[in-house]
């Protein structure tokens, strides 16, 4: 059934792109975790200089078309009427900003920081954890952050900028990537 779910969103027709209707059935229902790499970024900066998260102006930073973006995001969810709880943000100014945009709020949290691919298990124990463990119905949660995290926990390949992972949580800390959502699936 996973297969097939990701198989009729891969063929969504893009003129009218939104997401296949029985998986749109299945995310108006909530149970989802969205794992959401922010949107786009000005790639000639970096964040090796920066002094805390705090300071955008030391950290790789969305761009205008990464705005337009995470608003456009924003918009589609609502069109589409599937249901947002809680949206948790790593605390760099990128993912903070793409998820207030999208959503209107983001609480930061180190839960789901980016940072680079590890073989130490520890180092992402907190983000599995929120990736396997139950979300009530009728909401879907969000996860605004970077592609390795979400590489260091799922494989590969890494998200695309503004790329929407679509995860079901199974307990005892497993989770399925059900479809993965490309900013012009909507």
């Amino acid at each position: 059934m996973r297969l097939a779910l990701l198989a009729m969103l891969l063929f969504a027709a893009s003129a009218a792109a939104q997401p296949d209707a029985r998986l749109l059935a299945e995310l108006r229902q909530g149970g989802y975790v969205f794992f959401l790499r922010h949107t786009s970024t000005d790639f000639s900066q970096d964040d090796s200089r920066m002094t805390s998260f705090e300071d955008c102006a030391t950290q790789r930073n969305l761009t205008d078309k990464g705005r337009a973006e995470a608003r456009a995001l924003g918009e589609h969810i609502r069109r589409l009427k599937i249901p947002i709880g809680a949206v948790l943000a790593s605390p760099f100014c990128r993912t903070m900003e793409t998820a207030r945009l999208a959503f209107g709020k983001a609480r930061a949290t180190n839960d789901v920081r980016g940072g680079p691919v590890t073989d130490d298990a520890a180092r992402y124990a907190a983000l599995k954890k929120l990736l396997s463990s139950k979300i009530s119905k009728n909401e879907n949660l969000v996860i605004s952050s970077h592609g390795n995290p979400f590489r260091a926990v799922a494989g590969p390949p890494y998200l695309a900028e503004g790329e929407i992972a679509v995860v079901r949580p199974e307990g005892s800390e497993t989770f399925s990537v059900i479809a993965r959502i490309r900013l012009t699936d909507w």
